[in-house]
């Protein structure tokens, strides 16, 4: 079974100039991400992009992955397909090519009935015979796995993590409650993860990361390890960057913000484009603001 703790970057997919997948440069920033710290690789979620990407292309994205992960961290598919059948399609794919596990979406973007959500994610878990991380996000995607139907799948073995989205703080200790240490906990949302982490949280699905993997395991270590004040500085600098991971162009946030921090670029898939005018110099500032106080780590 799975043991993903840590932090995780829902990692962004790089496209070419004539819309391919740029595999150099996501060997380069996937290898960013592991020579910092990080404790595993999650791709092809929402900030991937996945509803533009076509199956094979989401398996090479996971191949490239692990190509770079080499066996140090585990590699995670997102499974988010219109349809359960679809998704068990790619969830055996997945597992083919060699994933830890899989992020597993609700079938979307149909709005599920509770029981119709329990049957899709049974269904993707069996599919694809890997530890599976839950993926809870109503804001988004309109589909709520609240703690109690998290009880009741407790009984699934595959079903080994959660990947709690609910901009609901109090659902941590609801899921703890009902759950105890059933399920790893993991927040997916940027700027409530320190809270999330001192609520009992196991791990920091991340955005941001891909641009500051070195703050952001800062900030994990130093929590777990107790060091609360060191944690916090970090994390209120950090946090006009992290309010960018909520939104609706989270994806064109945080490629530009990669583009300007770590020299990549800032390419999307359309119909999504690149930001531009006031929206591209507002968060340019917020950057420089950023980049011309970025703190000294210390040692953990």
């Amino acid at each position: 079974m799975s043991h993903w703790t840590g932090v995780l970057p829902a990692v962004t997919t790089k496209f070419t100039n004539d819309d391919r997948l740029d595999i150099p440069e996501m060997e380069r920033c996937f290898a960013l991400q592991i020579e910092a710290g990080v404790h595993g690789l999650i791709v092809c979620g929402s900030l991937g992009e996945a509803s533009t990407l076509e199956p094979d292309e989401k398996i090479e994205v996971l191949r490239t992955a692990l190509r770079v992960a080499d066996g140090k961290v585990p590699v995670l598919l997102t499974v988010s397909q219109g349809s359960t059948r679809a998704s068990c399609k790619l969830a055996e794919a997945g597992a083919e090519a060699g994933a830890a596990g899989f992020m597993v979406l609700p079938g979307i973007p149909y709005k599920s009935e509770p029981h119709e959500t329990a049957v899709h994610y049974r269904a993707v878990a069996r599919a694809g015979g890997l530890p599976v991380m839950i993926y809870n996000n109503p804001p988004a995607y309109g589909v709520d796995i609240p703690p109690t139907m998290l009880a009741e799948l407790a009984d699934e073995p595959l079903f080994t993590a959660i990947k709690e989205s609910s901009d609901d703080i109090r659902r941590i200790s609801e899921i703890r409650s009902l759950c105890g240490d059933r399920f790893k906990l993991l927040t997916g949302v940027d700027n409530l993860a320190l809270e999330s982490l001192a609520m009992g949280a196991d791990g920091w699905v991340a955005g941001l990361v891909v641009a500051y993997p070195r703050e952001t395991v800062a900030i994990y270590e130093l929590a777990k390890a107790g060091r609360m004040n060191e944690a916090i500085a970090i994390y209120r600098w950090f946090r006009p960057l992290l309010d960018l991971d909520v939104s609706a162009r989270l994806v064109q946030n945080i490629k530009l913000v990669e583009a300007l921090v770590i020299g990549s670029n800032d390419r999307c898939r359309a119909p999504r484009q690149a930001l531009q005018g006031s929206e591209r110099a507002r968060l340019t500032a917020i950057v420089k603001a950023a980049e011309a106080t970025r703190p000294t780590l210390p040692s953990f």
